[in-house]
């Protein structure tokens, strides 16, 4: 029996759609935390987010599309199934409950871990999980680093990511101009899009 416990990595968002950053950030966290496994949550009903997000079915088949060439990496839809609001600490503790021994790496970008103070029980996603922010920075890598908040600095650990300049909001907007959006997204994901007829219209 392996006494080591499980070192698990948490991955939340839109996914909608996923694409190359996204795909990045998830080798990064991959190979620098050295995990067992990666979970990949596409929110249910986001608490922050206004715009109206594709149904959770499309996000999630993205997502495993997006990720099937990383075989660590599994896509868990059990936020979009929850009524009411998403948030993260619930997650977090659901996982508690069913890795006691792991423990848990939240993987997130520095925008969010700036707002992450703002976020619902935002003191007990840190207690539950290392917080490991991966800093975009710049093209010429000089934006400023995240610095954890005072006492909580062995809860954060910081991963390099390099810079991909790409984002959902231009991917559906190029979507809804024709224009073509690979290799901003994978083949699989794009011919999703395009099969479903996804972000037609701005």
């Amino acid at each position: 029996m392996n006494a080591t416990p499980l070192r698990i990595g948490v991955f939340g968002g839109a996914f909608d759609p996923p694409h190359a950053a996204h795909h990045a950030l998830v080798e990064a966290a991959l190979t620098q935390l050295q995990l067992d496994s990666l979970l990949v949550f596409p929110t249910g009903k986001a608490w922050h987010k206004v715009r109206q997000l594709s149904g959770a079915q499309d996000r999630i088949a993205m997502a495993k599309l997006a990720y099937a060439d990383l075989p660590l990496v599994h896509v868990d839809g059990r936020e979009t199934l929850r009524k009411g609001p998403t948030y993260t600490v619930d997650t977090l503790r659901e996982l508690q409950a069913e890795h006691p021994r792991a423990t848990l790496f939240l993987v997130i970008g520095d925008d969010q871990a700036y707002a992450l103070q703002s976020w619902h029980d935002w003191q007990a996603v840190v207690q539950i999980a290392i917080i490991c922010v991966a800093a975009r920075g710049d093209a010429a890598g000089i934006a400023p680093r995240f610095a954890p908040p005072f006492g909580l600095e062995p809860r954060f650990l910081q991963l390099s990511f390099p810079v991909v300049s790409v984002s959902a909001t231009d991917i559906r907007a190029r979507i809804a101009a024709g224009q073509s959006v690979t290799p901003m997204v994978s083949e699989a994901v794009a011919r999703y899009i395009a099969d479903h007829h996804l972000y037609q219209s701005a």
